[in-house]
């Protein structure tokens, strides 16, 4: 069996998926990250060009929902099937992957270019802000399938054990999108829509080094035609497992609406453009914690199906302690530099002041998100769908878009919206790493199921 994560240190085996994924997602972060960082210090706009990327988000977040349901759902049973030595099996979830996501990417940009007017102004954009974020919208959402297609089937390279080759996925766009940001945006002042411009460019070279992976003879398991023909209980399986994943994306795409929308209300621009430096710092914070999670998943899914619990146990421990452990520092990291990470994202100083205030607020309890990941992932790797979904919408749809509402409304303004997040981080993922500790790791191999 090639690449047998039954075999080995289960800690190195992890650390050997994790290490190249933290530099992928990280390499990845830099699509988006570096165009808010140019965009943030364009000459004479202020923060309103900043804001106005910052209301495209929840689309694009709703983009990468759909990359979720069908490859973090395909990429667990895919793991899992090769375990058990089922690889016929396995190529036809990758099959029905790549089908699913070519599909879903063509409705998404067609519904965005034709709606995209009326949802930016839902989501909370000005007269002064809606030119800055129609420009980059309209050339982004061109580029969706090649976005859907390098991110969801990337999961299948490296659940084959293969994470350098995953990397350098997201490196070579990324060096791309390095290279053309500052050369469409100051050289050509194309300003926002070079921005996306070069993300489109940058993420169509990653969907061919992808596709040239995943079709290569020497790949151990590949698309092939036969498998593109979408089969039903495939189908069914891969969206049900995927559900966590669409509804912690989809959820984090309402979060976003709401929060926008809200901060418009009560704090007008400036504020929405907090929030798109918030979210920024967070994506990059959270990063290796994520990647750990993301990277434990094959590994603790392979021994699942080889029916080897005690390692499936002890990944589980390395991963908690390793992530709660990271974001106990990068909490730190936060609440003693704040200036520093908001005046990475612009350097108008009521910005910077304004929003070192909020950073704190909400990063206050960080550790608590390691606990989210933790439990979402083992229940997500080891193809619990239903306990993974309930969790997601816990923490987003019923703890935090309700607060994001309220606390504003009880006095206390715009601070109430940066205080909903470390209160649902600390009620939804306390909730989920216990129920997982209690309901699934205690009882690993000891259950009916674990047995046959």
């Amino acid at each position: 069996m090639v690449n047998d994560f039954s075999q080995g240190k289960v800690w190195k085996n992890i650390l050997l998926q994790m290490l190249p994924l933290t530099v992928a997602q990280l390499v990845h972060l830099l699509y988006n990250i570096v165009d808010r960082i140019y965009i943030g210090h364009l000459p004479g706009t202020d923060s309103i060009a900043l804001t106005g990327v910052g209301l495209t988000f929840p689309i694009v977040t709703l983009i990468m929902a759909f990359c979720a349901l069908f490859g973090t759902g395909g990429a667990p049973l895919f793991s899992i099937a090769r375990g058990a030595g089922r690889e016929d099996d396995a190529a036809v979830i990758l099959g029905n992957v790549a089908t699913l996501l070519t599909v879903s990417a063509g409705l998404l940009t067609v519904l965005g270019l034709v709606f995209r007017r009326p949802l930016l102004f839902f989501f909370g954009a000005s007269d002064a802000s809606f030119p800055y974020a129609d420009a980059y919208l309209r050339i982004y959402l061109l580029g969706t399938v090649f976005s859907m297609l390098s991110t969801g089937l990337n999961f299948f390279i490296t659940s084959q054990g293969y994470p350098t080759v995953g990397m350098l996925t997201t490196v070579i766009g990324a060096a791309l999108n390095l290279t053309l940001d500052p050369v469409f945006i100051f050289v050509f002042h194309m300003g926002v829509a070079g921005a996306a411009l070069a993300t489109v460019l940058s993420q169509a070279v990653s969907a061919l080094w992808v596709l040239r992976f995943l079709t290569a003879a020497d790949t151990p398991i590949t698309i092939r035609r036969e498998n593109l023909r979408l089969r039903g209980g495939t189908v069914k399986r891969i969206s049900a497992l995927g559900l966590a994943g669409f509804i912690m994306q989809g959820t984090n795409c309402l979060v976003q609406v709401v929060c926008n929308a809200t901060l418009q209300q009560f704090g007008g621009d400036l504020y929405v453009g907090i929030m798109t430096v918030l979210n920024s710092v967070r994506e990059i914070l959270s990063l290796p914690v994520s990647a750990l999670a993301t990277g434990a998943q094959p590994v603790l899914g392979y021994d699942y199906g080889a029916k080897r619990y005690e390692r499936v146990k002890e990944g589980i421990r390395f991963t908690s302690f390793i992530g709660i452990s990271y974001t106990l520092m990068a909490w730190l990291a936060v609440f003693l530099f704040p200036h520093f990470w908001v005046s990475v994202f612009s350097s108008e100083a009521a910005l910077v002041e304004e929003g070192a205030h909020a950073l704190r607020l909400y990063f206050f309890g960080f550790f608590f998100m390691s606990f989210q990941f933790s439990g979402q992932s083992v229940f997500q790797g080891l193809g619990k769908a239903k306990r993974a979904i309930f969790f997601s919408l816990l923490r987003k749809a019923v703890i935090v878009t309700p607060l994001t509402l309220i606390l504003p409304r009880m006095g206390f303004g715009a601070d109430g919206v940066f205080l909903a997040e470390p209160i649902s981080n600390a009620i939804g993922g306390t909730a989920a790493f216990l129920t997982m500790y209690l309901t699934l790791y205690r009882r690993l191999g000891q259950t009916k199921a674990d047995r046959n």
